[in-house]
């Protein structure tokens, strides 16, 4: 079980976010038209602003925009076009809130220009494995790092566990030899990332595992297939299963969760947050 203790997450242009001693929360906010579960809801800049607006409104500390699907038979996109899309709604954002903005890419070029447009953060679903070159763009400009496991596109493990620690450990790995500073960097398991039902539910099984690396975590959970076989329900009716897996995490130390539906995750884990405030105190008092 989580212990309540504060980590500052240090994030691009002289910002940074306490995590760990209440929930934070990153609203989802795809500007794409084939997203598994909003696809071209969002497509619009205007739509996509208003969305992000709404979702800070509702209690999001982050807002994680994505121009291009994760979706495992998604069209891939030009990085033109990837930026198109997520440049726009960045710069007209940065006016309008003062949420943390992520631009969810694993290209370092994307990176840079998202930066140079007001993110704050860098959601990277291929942990730096990709495009290593995107590691330096962190440490030259001070973003937060989110780096995600991912199984595609390569050989696992036969242990979740183990394969994580693989995977993580090399992202780590060039994150350090380009000059990222632990402070900037929380870690993201990667959930439904090349992951069956099984191993996504023996994942969350053994999330306090992932302590062992003293970083903050992040969970993904939201609407992905897994709930889909667990409930039964269709992506775009997984919000309360989603709120489910975000309070199991929060007990196992999750610090940080990518959601769609705010105001359902958010109310989730403010129970779960005074769950853990009241253990805390219990303990307190007893030592």
């Amino acid at each position: 079980m989580t212990e309540l203790h504060g980590n500052r997450w240090q994030v691009a242009h002289g910002r940074s976010l306490e995590l760990g001693r209440s929930s934070s929360i990153m609203a989802i906010v795809n500007v794409t038209p084939d997203s598994f579960s909003d696809g071209g809801r969002f497509e619009a800049v205007d739509a996509a602003v208003a969305h992000a607006l709404a979702c800070v409104a509702e209690g999001a500390q982050i807002v994680d925009i994505g121009g291009e699907s994760t979706k495992p038979d998604a069209d891939p996109v030009s990085p033109t076009e990837e930026q198109g899309r997520v440049l726009p709604v960045i710069e007209a954002l940065r006016g309008k809130t003062d949420a943390l903005l992520s631009v969810d890419t694993y290209r370092a070029d994307t990176a840079r220009l998202a930066i140079g447009a007001g993110a704050h953060i860098v959601n990277d679903v291929f942990g730096l494995q990709r495009e290593p070159e995107l590691a330096h763009i962190a440490a030259q400009t001070g973003a937060g790092l989110c780096i995600m496991h991912t199984g595609r596109d390569r050989q696992k493990l036969t242990d979740v566990i183990d394969d994580q620690v693989a995977f993580l450990d090399r992202s780590l790995a060039i994150a350090a030899a380009a000059g990222v500073p632990r402070d900037n960097i929380v870690l993201d398991p990667g959930f439904g990332f090349a992951k069956d039902v099984e191993e996504n539910l023996e994942l969350m099984t053994r999330f306090d595992a992932l302590q062992r690396f003293g970083l903050p975590l992040l969970a993904g959970t939201s609407r992905k297939r897994f709930i889909g076989a667990v409930t039964g329900r269709d992506a775009s009716d997984r919000d309360v299963g989603t709120a489910a897996t975000s309070v199991i995490l929060r007990m196992q130390g999750a610090a940080i969760f990518r959601v769609h539906n705010v105001a359902f995750n958010r109310d989730a884990l403010a129970v779960a947050d005074a769950i853990l405030a009241t253990r805390a105190k219990s303990r307190e008092k007893s030592s």
